[in-house]
């Protein structure tokens, strides 16, 4: 928690000096809290979910449910990162209340998602009819194409709605756009447990998924017309070449960076399937649920500081700029290096707990899943001072590369060694691109130096994460076999070795020191009873 409390005051600051504006900042903390309280609501909910589903359906279908996700998640490529851009091209005029060009560009977003939905449902359709092909030892399941069809719908019906709930998440007021989705994807689920318990039906359940997904993306619709009455106006001028080239160069940019994520992040549960089998695939959907919604939580502080970040390499120097960047890569470090202990020691016995042994990999395979979790959670920092300072165009070959060694890797790697190939495969397209690419394009192209002391500080923060493992797995692996009280011990243990270990090595660094006195002036001032944070040093 203590933490936590920092983090949740570097963002409050950074936002600060960003905005120079009370309203401003008020809305981005609220706008955090919003997404915070809904993701950890949802994954409460996705856990009683998932408990249900398993009881009520075969795994199998869990594995068609992850396998169809991700084959959507690669149809998706056709939005070739036009969101990003979106939202980006709209800070400017929002700003500056330009509403004649903020309609002329959502009506050119309008139109270009319209063809990307329509896309995905033509797509969808030429590809339904071959799914059985992506399917190893193909299970008794009725109706298969039929239900990718429907997943196919459920994910080109977001794509028609996007560009207004993109002008509310740029305009600041993301929160709205968290309630209309948690709330919906809360509700749903309550909605789709009922129906697994009493009709035992997957085609149901998808139904459910596609007919809530509308009627929220209508809600939130409706409410971005309230706020912008504008949007209901047909008089909407033509955008000039040079907002136009402007788009272009970033969408083309950001392609070639969403189509590399989609490959390597979207792509494991397609080879599983069709290397492995569907049961494989649902017992590696359970290890990603839990630590897709832990790598959510964990990246909207990064998130959150982002804007800040941006405005700081503006204002402020190189070297102010690279000072910044040292207190959040060391923030970094501890959050994702004490995630990353907790999920070796905790994870299996929670999937146990939660599941049943028959849903436990290995744990050669669960190290290699928390390897490529650390590697890639490592790379927040480099991420975000990247995506701040506008440094996508210097990088832009490296997710192709990326992406391309991650399958070709994968591919060989799975017939040696069978699943846990595909996240060795994965692991090592990280090594040799992203790993040394990102930290070296910012240190060049954002601040005009070597990258040398990045590479020094990782191997103190690596040695770090692998002693408190070593340490902590080390301990938990000597009690006896898992019950509640099992778990919750092995957590205390994990929690108590990782910060005490942290703290002890890095107690007289710079970054601790700072964040040492952030906590002292939080507790002094904001748990001592004063009702707003205090006005302490900002970067």
């Amino acid at each position: 928690m203590v933490l936590l409390h920092h983090v949740l005051f570097f963002m409050y600051e950074g936002t600060k000096i960003m905005m120079n504006n009370q309203a401003r900042t008020q809305s981005t903390l609220k706008n955090l809290s919003y997404v915070m309280v809904g993701q950890v609501l949802g994954i409460i909910v996705s856990i009683i979910a998932r408990i249900i589903f398993v009881r009520t359906l075969s795994a199998e279908y869990l594995g068609l449910d992850g396998l169809f996700t991700n084959i959507i998640t690669v149809l998706s490529l056709v939005e070739l990162g036009i969101g990003p851009a979106l939202v980006f091209s709209l800070y400017k005029p929002i700003a500056e209340k330009n509403i004649e060009l903020i309609k002329s560009l959502l009506k050119l977003y309008q139109r270009a998602y319209l063809i990307i939905g329509s896309l995905i449902i033509l797509f969808g359709i030429i590809v339904a009819p071959f799914i059985h092909y992506l399917i190893k030892d193909m299970p008794d399941m009725p109706h298969i194409h039929f239900i990718f069809v429907l997943f196919v719908l459920n994910a080109a019906v977001t794509y028609f709605y996007s560009y207004k709930r993109s002008l509310i998440i740029a305009d600041q007021r993301k929160y709205i756009d968290a309630t209309y989705r948690y709330g919906g994807f809360i509700l749903l689920n309550i909605v789709q447990c009922t129906v697994l318990i009493i009709w035992k039906n997957f085609i149901f359940f998808v139904i459910c998924q596609l007919i809530f997904n509308i009627v929220e993306n209508i809600l939130a619709s409706r409410t971005a017309d309230k706020l912008y009455p504008f949007l209901k106006s047909k008089n909407v001028a033509p955008l000039n070449k040079e907002v136009i080239k402007g788009i272009y160069k970033n969408v083309k940019a950001m392609a070639m960076h969403r189509m590399g994520s989609v490959v390597v992040l979207s792509t494991d549960n397609i080879l599983i399937s069709s290397f492995v089998g569907l049961l494989a695939v649902g017992l590696y959907s359970n290890y990603r649920l839990i630590l897709t919604a832990l790598n959510i939580v964990l990246m909207q502080f990064f998130e959150a500081a982002k804007s800040s970040v941006g405005n700081l390499s503006v204002l402020e120097s190189k070297a102010r700029t690279r000072e910044v960047f040292n207190k959040i890569y060391f923030m970094n470090f501890w959050l994702y290096g004490f995630a990353s202990v907790g999920i070796l020691c905790n994870l299996n016995p929670l999937i146990e707990l939660w599941l049943g042994k028959k849903f436990v990999f290995s744990m050669e395979i669960v190290l290699l899943i928390i390897i490529h979790f650390f590697l890639e959670g490592m790379r927040r920092a480099s991420l975000t001072f990247r995506d701040a300072m506008g440094l996508y165009w210097y990088d832009r070959y490296k997710p192709v590369a990326e992406a391309l060694i991650n399958l070709a890797a994968s591919i060989i790697l799975l017939k040696i060694m069978g699943i846990g190939g595909i996240f060795l495969g994965t692991i090592l397209s990280i090594l040799t691109t992203g790993f040394w690419i990102e930290p070296y394009i910012l240190y060049k192209y954002g601040f005009k130096s070597s990258s040398k002391s990045y590479f020094i500080a990782y191997s103190k923060y690596l040695s770090s994460v692998v002693l408190a493992a070593s340490l902590s797995y080390g301990i938990c692996a000597l009690l006896p076999e898992t019950t509640f009280f099992i778990l919750a011990a092995k957590i205390f243990i994990s929690t108590a070795v990782t910060n005490l270990l942290f703290y002890f090595l890095f107690r007289k660094s710079d970054e601790f020191q700072y964040f040492r006195e952030l906590t002292i002036e939080i507790i002094r001032k904001t748990v001592l009873k004063k009702r707003r944070l205090p006005d302490a040093k900002t970067f």
